[in-house]
């Protein structure tokens, strides 16, 4: 009986060495990063994770097809090295001397991508199926439409050029009257102004004193009277 139970592991063991190898069909190959990805905090690479690994595996499996015949064993590793790389194929359950198709378990990993690498705190970048492209995550939609922030932002510049305008002749109104003011009250007080005209600063005539012309006094300096 247990030459028969040796015998039965042995030729186990040999199938499934043939199922998991470099390059085999429907295989895959995974290298994980973790001492980059997490530095002081990285864990080792053991049974453990080996375990977690084939179990999230067929989770993925599980939760692709919508069936519950994946098992833990049906994922097989091989080729562990301590970088940490290694290979890896899923069984058919039912025939158990087959594996699925690799279409079928690159379809499950994208479709439960995020999962896998969250239950090794890793990413994409970290945790890498060579086979396999790098999930893109969908581009994030802004919940305001682009044409109604372009309509706020050109209402938002019309606003400010209006109040500017606004302000600016309030401000030059204010600044006439001031003008208008003072010469006012240098008028009623007598003391002479200064206008302008045709652009030229002329001096107002004071009527109450009147103005003597220059040319006249200066004739009448010269013919005086005996």
């Amino acid at each position: 009986m247990l030459r028969v139970l040796l015998l039965t592991l042995s030729v186990v063991a040999i199938a499934d060495a043939e199922l998991c190898k470099p390059d085999a069909q429907n295989a895959f190959k995974v290298r994980l990063s973790i001492k980059t990805a997490l530095g002081d905090n990285a864990y080792t690479w053991d049974a453990n994770e080996e375990y977690l690994f084939k179990a999230m595996m067929a989770f993925a499996m599980r939760k692709y097809s919508r069936k519950s015949t994946t098992q833990i064993s049906n994922v097989l590793l091989c080729n562990v090295t301590d970088r940490v790389s290694f290979w890896f194929v899923v069984t058919d359950s039912s025939k158990n001397v087959t594996t699925v198709p690799g279409s079928e378990v690159e379809a499950a990993i994208r479709m439960n991508r995020n999962r896998i690498n969250s239950a090794f705190l890793l990413s994409d970048k970290t945790l890498q199926f060579l086979k396999i492209t790098s999930t893109l995550s969908p581009p994030v939609e802004p919940s305001t439409p682009v044409w109604l922030i372009v309509f706020g932002v050109v209402l938002c510049l019309i606003v400010a050029g209006i109040v500017f305008l606004v302000v600016a002749g309030i401000q030059q109104r204010k600044k006439k009257n001031k003008e208008s003011t003072e010469r006012e009250n240098l008028e009623e007080k007598g003391e002479v102004t200064v206008t302008v005209e045709n652009g030229i600063p002329c001096e107002a005539l004071d009527l109450k004193a009147g103005h003597v012309n220059g040319v006249f006094a200066a004739d009448d300096e010269r013919f005086t009277s005996l």
